[in-house]
């Protein structure tokens, strides 16, 4: 599995603990063993090379800035797990990014469980976990490529919206939309607000770059490729809002600024490319990539690339990361993702019958209300079987 394997090369797998040469050595405690002066002794230094030996051979995820989403308002820089240097710089510096940092990474993240709310892999996150996402993560697949895009873009989004909504002292509305312009309507005004998704770029590239630039692997390049993909998403669906102004409403004069649509745009736009995500090679210089397949197009600025294939999902895998889908409801009529024989991964699913109350027969009174009854309904909900006992053990 990855996370063990050294074949590849691409998983993200470290160690906090290193075996000096000359060191600990099981010779060396087998004779301490027979001496019957310091057994106890012998017996302790058997317990720590044992304890070294298996932080040694254990993948460790590495903990991530996403947890901040996690601190809420307890953001306290010393205290985040997973932070480089230039990160805690960053934070020490603007405590108030932070915040805002960490309110929009549960929007991301919600974002991001909207989107594969019907796949085997659904965004789960662990709670209190430093990793959020956990070992699924390690592998540089299509999942690990939309997470980093989707963070990344909500970075910018957060704190673009920040500088708007007047929460930060370090920017406020983007100060090049001044004076006048047109559009394909006419002349306008620049007035209002303008969003400065310019400084959200900038200070999200600074921030969520900066633990990538601190190795040079494939999947560093991976993840810096992905985050430039969900930067430039955000700004991509920027859109001009006017406000008329004349008599009656004639609009004669017209001011005008940019605001960010609706970050399900952004995710909607993030899904297609994770549909067509393009597996990658690092060229041998070590500066950029090369398509795996030679017979597909060469993947561009836009495009989201990942470096190893997925795993299936369907079983309950520690080293993968996988949770499975056993007991996840399935739809019984669909032939996507989210029916039954794919969810399910051919392993049948259960049906229980379950009585529903829902709000009907609602009616507007003047003035102003809905008062509706509440029906009661029977449904059957499906829920994947569990995989066979043999099965099971081989996975876990």
């Amino acid at each position: 599995m990855f996370g063990l394997s050294k074949t590849q090369g691409f998983s993200r797998s470290r160690s906090d603990v290193s075996v000096a040469p000359g060191g600990f050595g099981l010779r060396h405690v087998s004779r301490n063993l027979a001496s019957p002066s310091d057994g106890a002794s012998a017996t302790s230094r058997l317990c720590v090379v044992f304890i070294l030996l298996l932080l040694l051979f254990t993948p460790r995820v590495d903990s991530s800035w996403w947890y901040i989403g996690a601190l809420g308002a307890r953001v306290i820089c010393d205290n985040i797990p997973g932070l480089v240097n230039k990160q805690r710089q960053l934070c020490q510096r603007h405590p108030d990014i932070m915040q805002s940092i960490g309110e929009g990474a549960k929007e991301w993240i919600h974002e991001c469980q909207h989107q594969f709310r019907n796949h085997r892999w659904n965004c789960s996150t662990l709670d209190r976990d430093h990793t959020v996402f956990g070992r699924v993560m390690l592998r540089s697949s299509r999942e690990a490529a939309f997470v980093y895009a989707i963070s990344s873009a909500g970075v910018v989004y957060a704190i673009t919206r920040a500088c708007s909504q007047g929460e930060l002292k370090i920017c406020n509305c983007d100060p090049h939309k001044r004076g006048r312009d047109s559009d394909d309507r006419g002349d306008f005004d620049w007035g209002g607000c303008s969003d400065n998704v310019n400084y959200g770029i900038k200070f999200a590239k600074a921030f969520v770059d900066a633990r990538e630039r601190t190795v040079r692997d494939a999947r560093a390049l991976m993840n810096l490729h992905n985050n430039r993909c969900g930067r430039t998403a955000v700004k991509r669906f920027m859109k001009l809002e006017c406000k008329c102004h004349g008599v009656s409403g004639s609009c004669a004069l017209r001011t005008c600024w940019l605001a960010m649509s609706d970050f399900r745009k952004t995710g909607d736009y993030l899904r297609k490319k994770y549909n067509g995500a393009i597996e990658v090679t690092m060229n041998q210089d070590g500066t950029g990539f090369t398509v795996a397949d030679k017979g597909l197009r060469r993947a561009s600025k836009n495009d989201l690339v990942y470096v190893e294939n997925s795993p299936d999902y369907c079983l309950r895998d520690k080293a993968a990361g996988s949770l499975g889908t056993s007991g996840r409801v399935c739809n019984k009529s669909s032939r996507g993702t989210d029916g039954c024989e794919v969810m399910c991964c051919g392993r049948g699913y259960d049906t229980t019958r379950v009585k529903r109350v829902t709000k009907c027969e609602c009616k507007f009174k003047w003035c102003c209300a809905v008062e509706c009854k509440n029906c009661e309904e029977t449904v059957d909900i499906h829920t994947c079987k569990a995989p066979k006992r043999a099965d099971w053990l081989d996975h876990t």
